[in-house]
């Protein structure tokens, strides 16, 4: 009996061009869906004929709950080896297989530095203002010379660093599990906590998210900024304060962020994100990219058709 599959959390539609699903035929019928994350009610309706099921990243949350109304469900696969949102030890206990793929490891530092530059130059409200039939709005900032702040010296923040010092930048780090010598093995100085937050012309957050990090950059922290600093965070929205970050940009104690992350995603649509000046946000597409997806779907079909065998790859729990 062929195996009903579906490829979920396709926001953009993309999935079913990146690659060749086709090479699933023999094993089962691929359905893609394209709804946003719903209730567990929904989503057991949307999802329960499906031995199958793809997901991209933390889209969607499958906790015990959901797990529990899905009793086809016998492969969970995951784009990349780590996602918060899928309860592993649940899915065990049920057996539900739950693999994963590698990604494409430059993605996220190349966005981070696009919205750091775009932020610097105020190259949105140039270029909707060059549309608008207008021409020169303000003075754009600098990057050489001035002190970049990594939260998080991973394999993401090193090269985010990396950038920062071939832009002629200081470069600092912390985390809690970060050391002096690992710093200075990757041509960061190593700071305190409180240093890091002072110091930083732009900050840019790199943490995994855990228990420990949720909201690490507090009111505490964000008021140890400078008043023309810029917080970015490509890493996961609520490592910061999101309350706290928004009545600091409104009352303009921040020079700025640039936000791929949010504590909800989608994003509201009446969230003052949408619309504070001092904000660049982006829809999450730090790993949105072609190369990364080609990955992603690619060895997400190598998941199927390995588990299909009888056997498993990039098993994660």
């Amino acid at each position: 009996m062929a195996l009903q599959i579906a490829v979920i959390d396709d926001w953009q539609d993309v999935a079913s061009s990146v690659v060749d699903w086709s090479v699933l035929d023999s094993i089962g019928t691929v359905n893609f869906l394209h709804d946003y994350p719903a209730d567990n009610d929904t989503l057991a309706k949307r999802l329960g004929d499906f031995e199958v099921i793809c997901v991209m990243r933390e889209r969607t949350r499958f906790d015990e709950d959901l797990l529990r109304r899905l009793p086809k469900l016998k492969l969970l696969v995951t784009g990349g080896m780590r996602n918060a949102a899928l309860d592993l030890k649940a899915a065990a206990a049920l057996g539900i297989q739950v693999c994963g793929t590698d990604s494409y490891k430059h993605a996220a530092p190349e966005l981070t530095w696009a919205l750091i530059m775009a932020a610097t130059r105020n190259l949105v409200a140039e270029a909707n203002a060059l549309r608008a039939g207008t021409w020169q709005q303000g003075l754009g900032g600098d990057l050489h010379g001035k002190t970049l702040a990594i939260l998080g010296l991973g394999s993401i923040g090193k090269r985010v660093a990396q950038f920062g010092q071939v832009f002629g930048m200081r470069v600092i780090a912390w985390s809690e599990n970060l050391t002096a010598e690992r710093a200075s093995e990757a041509g960061v100085t190593y700071v305190s906590k409180q240093q890091l937050f002072e110091q930083a012309d732009i900050l840019s957050v790199h943490l995994v998210l855990s228990e420990r990090t949720r909201g690490i950059v507090d009111s505490q922290a964000l008021n140890w900024m400078q008043p023309t600093a810029l917080l970015v965070n490509t890493a996961r929205g609520p490592i910061v304060d999101e309350a706290a970050l928004i009545k600091a940009l409104q009352k303009n104690r921040l020079g700025g962020a640039a936000l791929d992350v949010f504590e909800q995603e989608p994003l509201p649509a009446n969230h003052p994100f949408r619309t504070l000046e001092n904000v660049l946000a982006t829809p999450h597409v730090g790993y949105v990219s072609r190369q990364n997806y080609q990955m992603f779907f690619s060895q997400m079909i190598e998941d199927i058709q390995v588990w299909a065998a009888g056997a498993a790859v990039r098993v994660l729990g």
